[in-house]
């Protein structure tokens, strides 16, 4: 068994019998990462940071972009040198061992199982007064019981329907994705040029009310520009989605490499510029932790037709974040159960080429997901799972780089020992300024996937 723990997979390209179809290109990458990444993270959580970190969020966001940007060039890296499916898993089992991979895997399910129920309960933060004003749908029927609901209804139908696209084909769930990523950055874009020209330098003072590093203000909350960087992490990564569909990219060569740098780079500069308008218009204390804070920042500019565009383009743009996160959690799953971590049946697709098991299994754990928990605790510990996978996907291409420094990279992250340094550090540091709770739950999760893992290993080990 002990064999088995650090054995290291071989990529062998096309050699799998449940092989993915190869329909998408870079335009179809590129605006599954934009989609990905612009989302719930920029619509609801600026104001989550700006209560932790005052006018200072704008900073947050430079930080956790910069961590990020460190990260999708690693990954670019690695995803050229191993164009197969499974994402930060899948380099971990070639570069590292069965059992980091496995560890790895885990936060990964974890982490997109999390990221697609968050996204769902913030859509239908937006989509709730919108159906409550149409059609007169009961408020409890749209809030998880924590907020004082019976179920978050919207949010479990907006799964469902990502869910029946995905089991119809990628191909055209992509080109309905790039349709709606301009739809949203379409309303990001009208919020900085209306926001914009309302700034006024005096709402920056004082810039960073709760100072640099995390700690507990007298409130019981957690402050300081570090503690929101940690949540606003949630609001960049995106394009590791990107990374598990290798297999189905039509010129992995070129398209991965495009598709994630070039996401990574077009979404920092729309949150920096989103995040200045945002602070700049209004004092941060008049939206911190409002659930729809841009939206809220046009009212209170008295520019409400802005503020409703910019709500319902929300309702039609963010499930292109379910989708992103969803196709990479159910590509995940496939690649597990294909490498027979994960029951092999599993791994089963459906005539269009699509893994229909594993969806509908996804579907249903998201969906439960959704509908009960508060998107503030999805949100943590999905950063907790993702801070994992940066952390290793940095390490594998500076192992590759020490290991095997002249094997064929179409993508080269420049500086890599820079690069890769920022970003194991820098995943690191916002893991410890993440919520003590966030932290415990994560090794509880990971404990207990060990566990499932060295029973596994065992029965595989009597069996062979």
């Amino acid at each position: 068994m002990s064999d088995s723990l650090f054995r290291r997979k071989a990529i062998v390209p096309d050699a799998h019998e449940h092989k993915l179809a190869r329909t998408l290109g870079w335009p179809h990458l590129v605006a599954l990462g934009v989609g990905a990444i612009v989302g719930t993270g920029i619509l609801t959580l600026i104001g989550v940071g700006a209560d932790k970190a005052g006018p200072a969020v704008i900073l947050s966001f430079v930080i956790a972009g910069l961590i990020c940007a460190c990260a999708a060039l690693a990954y670019a890296e690695m995803a050229t040198m191993i164009p197969a499916s499974g994402s930060a898993y899948t380099y971990s089992y070639v570069v590292i061992g069965e059992l980091i991979a496995w560890i790895v895997g885990w936060s990964l399910i974890l982490e997109y199982s999390l990221v697609v129920s968050a996204v769902a309960v913030g859509w239908s933060g937006y989509a709730a007064p919108l159906l409550h004003e149409w059609a007169r749908v009961p408020q409890e029927l749209m809030q998880g019981p924590e907020l004082g609901g019976i179920v978050n209804l919207p949010a479990i139908a907006i799964i469902a329907v990502v869910a029946g696209m995905l089991l119809y084909s990628m191909r055209e769930s992509a080109t309905v994705n790039a349709i709606l990523v301009l739809v949203k950055i379409v309303a990001l874009a009208v919020f900085v040029a209306v926001a914009l020209p309302a700034f006024d330098a005096a709402n920056l003072e004082p810039f960073s009310p709760f100072g640099f590093a995390k700690h507990m203000g007298p409130d019981g909350v957690e402050r300081g520009v570090m503690a929101a960087a940690a949540i606003i992490f949630f609001a960049f990564y995106g394009f590791d989605a990107i990374a598990t569909a290798a297999e189905e990219a039509k010129n992995p060569d070129r398209d991965l490499k495009i598709g994630i740098v070039g996401s990574m780079i077009a979404c920092v500069l729309i949150y920096i510029a989103v995040a200045v308008a945002a602070v700049g218009a209004i004092s941060y204390s008049r939206f911190a932790n409002s659930p729809e804070p841009l939206a809220l920042i046009l009212r209170e500019l008295g520019q409400p037709l802005a503020a409703h565009y910019l709500a319902i383009s929300a309702v039609i743009a963010l499930p292109t974040v379910i989708l992103a996160f969803f196709y990479g959690q159910s590509r995940i799953f496939f690649t597990m159960a294909r490498d027979g971590l994960l029951p092999a049946s599993l791994a089963k697709l459906s005539a269009r080429g699509t893994p229909v098991r594993i969806t509908i299994f996804t579907a249903a754990v998201v969906a439960v997901l959704a509908g009960f928990i508060p998107l503030g605790e999805l949100a943590a510990l999905a950063n907790a799972g993702t801070l994992a996978a940066f952390t290793a996907v940095s390490v594998c291409m500076l192992i590759m780089r020490r290991r095997a420094p002249d094997a064929p990279r179409t993508f080269r992250a420049p500086m890599p020992w820079v690069v890769g340094g920022i970003a194991v550090l820098g995943c690191i540091y916002l893991f410890f300024s993440l919520p003590a709770k966030t932290q415990l739950w994560f090794l509880v999760w990971n404990i207990g996937g060990l566990g499932v893992y060295l029973l596994y290993a065992r029965s595989r080990a009597v069996a062979g």
